[in-house]
């Protein structure tokens, strides 16, 4: 998680830094139209009308698609970037010791649901009450700041609460499910074309037939064989190679839906054959499975990490002058809203719910865990990006989402405030109550 911090932080700087010095360079090289009318590429009349002039190569006429770099790396690339956190997010649902399954995972989910609805929340509020129109020109943006940061937000929970405190899993549980939240919300509040959901059939029938075939046949023809001969032949025989046609397929069946390509490979994530218990959300043992699904997460570490350097890179070029209204929103959607929010559900959680919180964690924990994840970062440039188009706004909203870098000092002294044991050394549950105060 570090080297994914640390090359986007890289990115991100880069990309400011190329903006603001040669703006007209970074436009032409990051929107570069690359080929017309191909078989992928975003609308061209969106593109045309935002930066077609700046290239010589600008035309109009019969086109319907254009193909930049911006898009192979938001709407392609990143699709490798979510498939990496899916496949955590779906072995801590799915598997029976799973982090995402009963009762220990009640009480962070509740506080998800604060995360998300909490920042919405402020943000729609702060926009209608500015007036003059804003509403409507700013609503669009509401789930800019329901997003978390995973890797900044732990990082930043090391920091305060210490590796061994049981607030950082509660964090790390709720980090996740707020980007599957982000995912849900992407797929259903912000298609990225006039929706043709029938395309999802090609979607749905390349992950149900790459399971069929590859996942369950196997295993079925091998009855209560222990050794299980077929699925280790078929596995040893295929790899991965069947899941990535799926993918493949997957990805363009969404691109033509409508719905975010960047989402395509999630329905791939359940056919892949994977281990029988999880290690935990991020795991380093999970290094030393053997598994497809573990395999496919080893193969994408380091794509990733140079997926999200030029993901920083093509999406914070903004220009510094950019911070309006919708920045001042963002940042109380991020900085005001997610804490509270947290710190309301999970104390809802906890005490009037009566599911309690982790042996070792308090009730005094909850606002300062908030805080630290308040990074909305990474899925908040995201999702600004896709909900609104090309300009000053989607500039000034991705602005609030690059300075959302100031929970940071705010969480640091409100575990202060909050007194947060941190815990470095063996854990401690006993120390503490189980709700605490």
């Amino acid at each position: 998680m570090t080297r994914h911090s640390l090359l986007l932080v890289i990115g991100a700087v880069a990309g400011l830094v190329w903006a603001n010095l040669d703006p007209g360079s970074y436009a032409r090289v990051i929107h570069a139209p690359l080929s017309f009318n191909g078989w992928i590429g975003r609308d061209y009349a969106h593109w045309a009308a935002a930066y077609g002039p700046a290239h010589e190569s600008f035309q109009i006429g019969d086109v319907r698609w254009v193909l930049t770099p911006h898009y192979l790396i938001n709407d392609l690339a990143m699709a490798l970037f979510f498939a990496f956190a899916g496949k955590e997010v779906w072995e801590a649902v799915s598997l029976p010791n799973g982090s995402l399954r009963g009762r220990k995972a009640a009480t962070p989910l509740v506080a998800t649901a604060g995360g998300v609805v909490g920042p919405a929340a402020i943000y729609l509020l702060l926009a209608a009450l500015v007036g003059g129109g804003a509403f409507e020109s700013l609503a669009g943006g509401w789930a800019v700041p329901t997003a978390t940061d995973i890797a900044f937000s732990y990082l930043l929970g090391r920091m305060i609460f210490g590796e061994r405190h049981p607030a950082l899993r509660f964090l790390l549980l709720l980090a996740i499910a707020d980007d599957a939240a982000g995912l849900a919300i992407l797929a259903v509040f912000y298609p990225s074309e006039e929706l043709a959901l029938h395309w999802l059939l090609l979607s749905g029938a390349a992950a149900f037939g790459s399971y069929a075939i590859f996942n369950w046949l196997p295993r079925r023809l091998d009855g209560n064989d222990p050794l299980g001969p077929r699925a280790t032949a078929t596995r040893l025989r295929f790899g991965l190679w069947p899941y990535m046609l799926a993918g493949a397929l997957s990805w363009y069946g969404f691109a033509r839906s409508g719905l975010h390509p960047a989402l395509a490979l999630l329905p791939i994530i359940p056919a892949i054959p994977q281990a029988e218990r999880e290690l935990g959300l991020f795991h380093e043992a999970e290094q030393y499975l053997g598994d497809l699904l573990n395999r496919l997460g080893r193969r994408l570490r380091t794509p990733v990490e140079v997926i999200l350097m030029l993901f920083g890179l093509a999406n914070a070029g903004i220009d510094l002058a950019a911070p309006s209204t919708a920045t001042a929103l963002v940042l109380a959607g991020l900085l005001l809203g997610k804490p509270l929010g947290i710190a309301a559900a999970g104390w809802l959680a906890a005490r009037p719910l009566g599911l309690g919180l982790p042996p070792g964690m308090r009730l005094r924990d909850l606002p300062v865990l908030g805080s630290t994840a308040a990074v909305g970062f990474t899925v908040s440039l995201f999702i600004a990006g896709i909900a609104f188009p090309p300009g000053a706004v989607q500039e000034a909203a991705k602005m609030g989402a690059l300075l959302s870098f100031l929970a940071v000092p705010g969480a640091i002294l409100l575990a202060r405030l909050c007194r947060v044991r941190k815990q470095t050394g063996a854990a401690s549950p006993t120390s503490q109550s189980r709700t605490g105060h």
